[in-house]
């Protein structure tokens, strides 16, 4: 995640599902790990939130997100939109990077009522190298194996070199613990994990619904 990216049309999809999911849920936590990066100074991050047609409630929050480039205003998303869910973050003010990828995953714990956002630039690993823009299925392994029945991880996914159908059963091969679904939309799709079968059968029915009134596509 690069500050350059707040408040532009994906943060608009990310927001605006995450909301719908934890609160469908019923869950009392919202953790972010962000996987900061600096930014780069180029186009990205530059489409507007309206591209999305998210609830007017998150709309306003992407475009003040957009004014400040701050990421610790997520913490006011429950109250904006009128949620009962909390808000925290793991490491926010650290840069992640190969020098402290090993401290900042072993400090992360998957808890009870609990959605987990992981945020990198790109995603999941890609077939050969990794970088600091992406998360390794090790690593997320490691965190859901074990994790409570009511807990369930997210993943940033960005559109590569496939479709989101053929990306997503090749992360499901790749991804050796837990139970699996995905939600997506444009160039982005968000990946969720649970140790349970039943929790993310949840998940579906709730992206399901979501999905009535969204421009956006669903995968078992």
């Amino acid at each position: 995640m690069k500050r350059q990216y707040l408040g532009d049309s994906k943060d608009s999809f990310k927001w605006d599902y995450h909301h719908f999911l934890v609160d469908h849920l019923g869950y009392s936590q919202f953790k972010i790990a962000w996987m900061m990066t600096p930014d780069d100074h180029g186009p990205d991050g530059k489409t507007s939130p309206e591209l999305f047609p998210a609830s007017p409630e998150v709309l306003t929050f992407c475009k003040q997100l957009r004014l400040c480039r701050e990421p610790t205003l997520l913490s006011e998303l429950p109250s904006v939109t009128g949620a009962g869910y909390s808000v925290s973050f793991h490491m926010p003010d650290e840069y992640f990077g190969k020098n402290n990828r090993d401290t900042y995953f072993s400090g992360i714990e998957l808890k009870s009522g609990q959605v987990l956002f992981f945020d990198p630039d790109n995603g999941f690993e890609p077939e050969r190298n990794f970088s600091e823009k992406h998360l390794r299925y090790m690593e997320l392994e490691k965190i859901v194996s074990g994790a409570p029945t009511r807990s369930v991880a997210t993943v940033f996914q960005h559109h590569r070199r496939r479709r989101f159908p053929d990306d997503f059963s090749r992360i499901s091969e790749r991804l050796s613990v837990g139970h699996i679904t995905a939600i997506y939309w444009h160039s982005l799709m968000f990946v969720c994990v649970s140790s349970s079968s039943e929790t993310i059968s949840q998940v579906r029915e709730i992206n399901r619904d979501y999905a009535k009134n969204r421009p956006v596509k669903i995968l078992a």
